[in-house]
């Protein structure tokens, strides 16, 4: 029997690059792949670089208007349907035997988790827990926090890791923060790659209510860079991104925002979103557990989904002793 050779890597093929890679094929975007599954463009990107360089063959070819897959792409896409299929076959079939796992799991998400990825997870966690439901409780990330440790909610999802001693802090996924502005052609003028730190104060800026993890992380990055806070040319301040995008939108002025928040908006021409000047201003999305671990069933099991989705696409740390 003749055997075969895999290229440099051993020819492995990881599910969470095949998922990427199927989401890009069948979407023809990296962006509104990494919507489907709940990660950013750049994490989309590295799972598709990965993939090739494990295969040695380019499976996607991305130009300036469209993204459609290569002649090698077009015979693994067949087969990653296959693979994709397969596996949630057998995860059904191992399952389906075991008890159900019932129950109401009460998640306090602050308002990126809870507006962008808190529901495609649960829906996605219903398919295969359908006995158990999920609560969602709206609110920002310091109320989270306390919510979890007082035991008023199972579980937390933010977008800062706020010091807590009754609370653990379990990586999730990754976010970039943006600064949108009305899609005029002053902003259409300005560079792409990254928006000028120097007009950040000269700008009326629209903020988030304090508490929020996207002001803790922006005011941050400013205190990071020599700018107190309080220079900013507040306008207004709003607790909700999709307020945020419609009052940017009608020029009351630029904002900080989750690039999850934003997609939409500039996909229709609604508003620009930029990068900060010096590079991507990341940040981690967070799951918050209380310190002494005691969850219901369903809870632990909502948990060790959130974990396996996220983790097992980007990686993730624990921080226990923040």
């Amino acid at each position: 029997m003749k055997s075969r050779t895999f290229p440099k890597g051993g020819g492995r093929l990881d599910f969470k690059q095949l998922e990427a890679f199927s989401a890009v094929v069948s979407l023809g975007s990296f962006s509104r792949a990494g919507e489907r599954l709940f990660l950013t463009q750049p994490t989309i990107s590295a799972h598709i670089r990965s993939l090739e360089r494990e295969l040695g063959v380019q499976l996607v070819v991305r130009t300036t208007k469209e993204v459609y897959p290569s002649e090698e792409g077009k015979r693994l896409y067949a087969y990653a349907q296959k693979l994709l299929r397969l596996r949630d076959d057998a995860i059904a079939a191992v399952t389906s035997s075991a008890p159900p796992v019932g129950g109401i799991v009460t998640v306090a998400a602050s308002s990126i988790p809870a507006q962008y990825v808190l529901p495609g997870a649960a829906a996605a966690f219903g398919r295969t827990h359908p006995d158990a439901a999920v609560r969602s409780l709206r609110c920002d990330s310091a109320a989270v926090v306390r919510q979890v440790a007082e035991g008023t909610a199972d579980l937390g999802m933010t977008g800062t890791a706020i010091p807590s001693p009754r609370c653990v802090f379990h990586d999730l996924c990754g976010d970039e923060l943006v600064v949108v502005t009305p899609n005029t052609e002053r902003y259409q003028a300005l560079p792409r790659e990254g928006f000028p730190r120097s007009l950040l104060l000269r700008e009326k800026f629209i903020q988030r209510e304090a508490g929020s993890g996207t002001r803790r992380e922006f005011e941050r990055f400013l205190e990071e860079i020599g700018v107190p806070p309080e220079r900013l040319k507040v306008a207004a301040e709003m607790d909700d991104p999709e307020a945020i995008k419609r009052a940017v939108s009608q020029g009351l002025g630029i904002s900080i925002l989750s690039r999850r928040a934003a997609a939409d908006f500039e996909r229709f021409g609604l508003l620009l979103a930029f990068p900060l000047e010096g590079g991507a201003l990341g940040r981690r999305l967070y799951l918050v557990q209380r310190r002494d671990g005691r969850l219901s069933p369903a809870a632990r099991a909502l948990a060790e989904f959130l974990l396996g989705q996220f983790r097992d696409a980007e990686g993730g740390k624990t921080h226990g002793a923040l």
